[in-house]
């Protein structure tokens, strides 16, 4: 008992410092937990032995893992993506698989090992590309948008070869024949869970909803998800497949968000375990050894995997300059790598020296990816010189459209709320000039007489192209933060008095938007309560004039008044624990505060506001001067943090400070 106890310390105190390390080296935990796996397993220090009950623990990682990844996909999804998907994708995973067998042969190994060598070195990390992508705002891109198509397919190719690799390791000599009965029966499980798994689902949830219990919730979605893991391996399959069908069954529901940020903790952790019992597989005296030969298959890795996406890229119609910064963006191994060679070993497909190869490679080219991807346009226009000429000839197309633009609007970013400022500048004659990173939208819309053109408003060249320093305005509405942040940025760094209006989704980030230099901002929840507020004093039999004159007032204050929300269960650890709060406070006759003056109350130290004042047997609230004298029945509104109404909370009742 005692050493188990050891043994946990020791890994949650070295998970916890290494994490927050590669966190601020801004490299993926995934790979600290590797590190601590190298470091305290039985190849390097021997703190950690690889016992058969860590590794269970561990393996339950992959289930939750293959359960997330089953909820990021859906059937309109995987049909819009079908070009990309199953061309680029698939192209991408049979012509590594089948390089690996050829080569593998050629270095005298089986046609096993070299199929799970193979089977690893096809995939690519969704961590650290979409973290990446997502950082540079580079998701809705050219080379972004192709990186996550063949992502999902490789996600997707997992399942059948999770399916091969267990058959394999039968080690049945009739191996064809146990494949065939796998499908057969894997289909016929899939038909049932598709037919009637999803209606079920979306009532048994719903039950479970009902009770208005976060736990009860997250423990039903921990039971539905392990039930259907065993449902696979009762008959035969992994647990990773009932685990993925688990989740594609749980995206086509209404719960599917709450589902994810429940589970996310409970995968996060047990992912970790299962790196750190990777990580204890290594043998860093073999990395040592052969680090020349290993640095050499890393380079041959790399080459090879970002050359074939880029050819492949090319085959289907894109420039290769794009294809160059894809094969770059996909050129690490991934979290499934390690999946299928931890697989391959347990059924004893790899072992021995060819395995510690492989994850030697693996690991390194993830340790690199980070710092390669970041300058993949530098490459990409160092390699391909046709590639610079292209994005010159974009910036030229904008500058041609928008020359002969004086006084107009840029408007960045032309999903639904561009398009719907755009019709409504072009009513009242006031030329713009929209850019968007979706070639797609931007051909249609193009097409369809918009003024739009394809252009990323992020790079300093593009907006002056479409006549920043002849603009009256621009309009940012984009709909997360790190894309207006950098648009934002490069425009108050050459025109810092240009008027700036940015569209956000809620009040969080307003006064960031307006320190970085925007002009207005405007949150669109709070615009949609105020046109709610209207619509329904206007049904009350409000006179119209009075309610416009109430928005207006409203709009003029700054949102002053929205500024904060009462908080109830259903917001309990959610994405706006951290926003301002409202929350009542009701004087009694024993409180600290009765029979204080406001201004002898120190709220600024713990930096609440009072928004309001309601005293007994009035029937409005009245404003918090100074000079009023808090009595029995008196009910404070205050806005701040949760843990700043606590403390307040609990001043005003005791008159101690935390």
């Amino acid at each position: 008992m005692f050493d188990s106890l050891i043994h946990l310390l020791l890994l949650l105190t070295s998970s916890v410092f290494a994490v927050g390390l590669f966190r601020i080296l801004g490299l993926p935990a995934m790979l600290a937990y590797f590190m601590i796996g190298i470091v305290l397993g039985p190849h390097a220090l021997g703190l950690l032995e690889d016992e058969e009950t860590g590794r269970q623990v561990a393996e339950f990682g992959i289930v939750f893992l293959m359960f997330s990844i089953g909820l990021e996909f859906s059937l309109p999804k995987l049909y819009a993506m079908r070009k990309t998907l199953f061309g680029l994708g698939g192209g991408q995973v049979v012509l590594t698989l089948l390089a690996s067998l050829i080569l593998g042969k050629l270095a005298g190994l089986s046609l096993t090992s070299a199929f799970i060598i193979g089977a690893a070195i096809t995939m690519s990390s969704t961590a650290i590309v979409s973290k990446i992508l997502m950082e540079r705002v580079d998701l809705n891109s050219r080379h972004g948008r192709l990186s996550i198509g063949v992502l999902l397919f490789q996600d997707l190719a997992v399942i059948p070869i999770l399916v091969l690799i267990q058959t394999l390791g039968s080690h049945s000599d009739n191996w064809l024949d146990v494949l065939g009965l796998t499908l057969f029966k894997s289909s016929i499980l899939l038909f049932l869970l598709f037919k009637f798994g999803k209606n079920m689902l979306n009532f048994w949830f719903e039950l479970v909803a009902k009770q208005r219990s976060r736990e009860l919730f997250v423990l039903n979605v921990l039971m539905v998800t392990l039930l259907m893991a065993a449902a696979t391996n009762f008959v035969g399959l992994s647990y990773a497949l009932g685990a993925f069908v688990a989740g594609m069954l749980i995206s086509e529901t209404k719960y599917r968000y709450q589902v994810e940020s429940d589970i996310a903790p409970f995968r996060d952790i047990l992912l970790g375990l299962f790196f750190i019992s990777v990580g204890m597989l290594l043998d860093v005296s073999v990395l040592v050894e052969h680090i020349v030969l290993i640095a050499f298959l890393l380079m041959l890795f790399l080459v090879f995997k970002i050359g074939l996406i880029a050819m492949l890229t090319k085959f289907y119609g894109f420039e290769m300059g794009v294809g160059v910064r894809t094969g770059i963006i996909l050129g690490q191994a991934g979290e499934f790598s390690f999946v299928v060679l931890a697989l391959g070993l347990q059924t004893k497909l790899i072992d021995g020296e060819a395995l510690q190869l492989v994850l030697s490679v693996a690991v390194l080219s993830m340790l690199v990816a980070p710092f390669i991807i970041q300058y993949n346009g530098r490459i990409a226009r160092a390699l391909v010189k046709s590639y610079s000429r292209n994005s010159i000839k974009v910036v030229d197309s904008i500058q041609e459209l928008s020359q002969d633009l004086r006084g107009h609007v840029i408007i960045c970013g032309y999903g639904r709320s561009g398009q719907y400022l755009g019709r409504f500048l072009r009513e009242e004659n006031i030329p713009y000039v929209a850019l968007d990173m979706d070639a797609s939208r931007v051909q249609e819309a193009a097409s369809a007489g918009e003024n739009v053109i394809y252009g990323d408003a992020g790079r300093r060249s593009v907006l002056e192209a479409a006549g920043l320093t002849r603009a009256k305005a621009v309009i940012i509405s984009y709909a997360e933060i790190r894309g207006t942040m950098k648009v934002l940025h490069v425009i108050k760094e050459r025109h810092p008095n240009l008027p700036v209006i940015v569209r956000t989704h809620d009040d969080s980030d307003m006064d960031a938007l307006r320190d970085a230099g925007a002009a207005e901002v405007v949150p669109e929840i709070l615009e949609g309560s105020l046109m709610l507020a209207s619509h329904a004093l206007v049904t009350l039999g409000v006179p119209l004039n009075r309610v416009v004159k109430r928005i207006r007032l409203f709009r003029e204050e700054r949102y002053k008044m929205f500024k904060g929300y009462f908080r109830g269960v259903s917001d309990a650890d959610t994405a706006t624990a951290s926003l301002p709060q409202l929350h009542s406070v009701e004087v009694y006759k024993n409180f600290y505060a009765h029979g204080l003056r406001i201004d002898h109350i120190p709220f600024g130290d713990f930096a609440v506001e009072v928004k309001q004042l309601r005293r007994p047997n009035m029937p409005e609230p009245i404003a918090p001067r100074d000079d009023i004298m808090l009595g029995e029945g008196d009910i404070l509104v205050l806005l701040g943090s949760n843990a700043a109404l606590i403390a307040m909370e609990v001043y005003l009742i005791s008159g101690r400070k935390p």
